[in-house]
Parts: C-alpha cells; sequence; structure tokens
C-alpha cells in the first residue's frame, strides 16, 4: 500500500505540475499587437545670402564706387567721394534673421577718410559697423535690406587754416607713402529665437 501511495502521490504531483504549466502558460499568455509608425517634423527653412552669395562677399573695391573722371590715376585721392552697398537678401527664409555686419582688418586708412551712414559721419569703420545691426521678421514681406555706406576724402579737412594746413601735410605724406588701403567685411546671419 505504501507503494501505491507513493505511486499515487507521484502521479497527482506530475499531474499538478502538468496543469500548473498548463495554466501558469495561459496566464502568462496575452494579447500583443505592435504598430509602427514615422515621426515627421517640418524644419523651418533658412536662407541668408549677401550680395547675391552665400558664401562670400566680393571684395569691394572704392575706386569702382566713384565716377572716374574724379579719380587721379584711377586711384582714390583728396577730393574723391562713393558709397557702395551690402545687399542682405533673407528671401525663402522661413524664420526671422538677426544680421551683423563687421569690418576687420582695417589696414592703412589715409587719417582724414571718412565714412557715413544714414546721414551720420564716422571716422572708422569699427563706428559704422555699430550702426549695421538689424532684423528681418520672419513674417516680413520684403526680406532684403541694402546698406549704402558712403565714404569720402575731402580736398580740405578742417575748420582754420592752420587745421587745414596741417591736414594737407598729413594727406601728401599719406600720399607719397602710396598707402595700399584695405579691410575684410564680414556679415553674418543668425536665426531669431523663437517665443
Amino acid at each position: 500500500m505504501k507503494k501505491k501511495s507513493k505511486k499515487l502521490i507521484g502521479l497527482l504531483g506530475i499531474a499538478l505540475i502538468v496543469l500548473t504549466l498548463c495554466v501558469g502558460g495561459y496566464t502568462y499568455a496575452k494579447y500583443r499587437t505592435e504598430v509602427k509608425g514615422g515621426g515627421q517634423v517640418d524644419i523651418a527653412k533658412w536662407s541668408f545670402k549677401v550680395d547675391e552669395s552665400s558664401q562670400k562677399i566680393e571684395t569691394i573695391n572704392l575706386s569702382d564706387t566713384v565716377d572716374e573722371t574724379l579719380l587721379v590715376n584711377g586711384k582714390v585721392a583728396p577730393g574723391t567721394k562713393g558709397e557702395f552697398t551690402i545687399d542682405i537678401d533673407g528671401t525663402g527664409t522661413e524664420v526671422g534673421i538677426n544680421y551683423d555686419v563687421n569690418f576687420a582688418n582695417e589696414i592703412n586708412k589715409p587719417t582724414n577718410f571718412v565714412y557715413t551712414y544714414n546721414g551720420e559721419k564716422f571716422s572708422s569703420l569699427a563706428k559704422v559697423a555699430e550702426k549695421l545691426k538689424g532684423s528681418i521678421l520672419a513674417n516680413d514681406e520684403v526680406k532684403t535690406k541694402t546698406l549704402t555706406i558712403g565714404w569720402q576724402w575731402d580736398y580740405e579737412t578742417g575748420e582754420e587754416s592752420t587745421e587745414i594746413n596741417k591736414n594737407d601735410v598729413i594727406d601728401t605724406q599719406e600720399g607719397i607713402a602710396n598707402l595700399d588701403y584695405t579691410f575684410d567685411v564680414i556679415v553674418t546671419g543668425t536665426q531669431m529665437p523663437t517665443e
């Protein structure tokens, strides 16, 4: 009898294990559906050009900005003046742009050479650059700006004859030195922060 009861207990144990596995298997089974989709973000278009080029500004030659009959042997000298423009173009951009114009590496500027912008007179390009900052808004209908910078080297500078004579000497010395006046133009466009 002991053998039968051990056998019965063994069979009941196996039956219990099989039953547990079957019931347990159903307990762990569940419906699962996986749906895959994609994410999409529309990125605002960016466009910033200066003087028709997204790469760089062409060289600004001041002697090309003046009536050539006023030049001395094709060169700028006291008594000449002109102007040049920087064209900023944000056409096609869908975000606002902050622009900033700077000048660097200004070398050999004649002492009595001055610049004008919006009716103001400046002794250096660095001073002009302080005024050459602005914005093109995302919803502006016209997304172009033309910045016109005038320059002049007066024939005589000063108020009194002693000052005029002193400046004439400076102009003559700089003319003899055959200065090669150069500067770099750097125009930066930055996306305006959105709020």
